[in-house]
């Protein structure tokens, strides 16, 4: 949907990327790290499918594009005062995962693992998002 797997790839964060970045933090919970890298690798391709996630992640991109890709005077870096970065990334974990993923989310926004580092403020609060619902989703899965 909105070609996003596509346009994150463009950007840097391919799927396997994503996955690579979402081991770094992984807890295991009774599945062995091969198996749990194919279910979040599932997971993923599943919720980029999803309309809501891939409007999210689109809205992300665009923003991303519109704010920092022009060289926007107003806003550089990754200001304290721009907030709504991070209430992407919350609600696509959320969307996904429930009100677990939030603190899911809250542990790859500050280590920002792999890929997560060497995104723009609004992709890596995105991605940092939809790793965090998907593993917050496979924890509560394999319980």
């Amino acid at each position: 949907m909105f070609r996003i797997e596509e346009r994150l790839e463009e950007k840097g964060a391919s799927l396997d990327d994503m996955v690579a970045a979402a081991m770094v933090l992984y807890v295991p919970h009774g599945m062995d790290a091969a198996d749990a890298a194919g279910a979040i690798r599932e997971k993923i391709q599943k919720y980029l499918g999803d309309p809501n996630i891939a409007s999210l992640l689109l809205g992300a991109l665009l923003l991303e594009e519109e704010i920092f890709e022009s060289a926007n005077p107003e806003i550089q870096g990754d200001p304290v005062f721009l907030l709504s970065d991070e209430i992407i990334g919350m609600a696509i974990a959320e969307c996904i995962g429930g009100t677990y993923a939030r603190f899911e989310f809250t542990r790859y926004d500050q280590k920002k693992p792999g890929i997560l580092s060497a995104l723009g403020p609004f992709l890596d609060d995105a991605v940092a998002g939809l790793i965090a619902g998907c593993t917050s989703r496979l924890y509560s899965e394999c319980c």
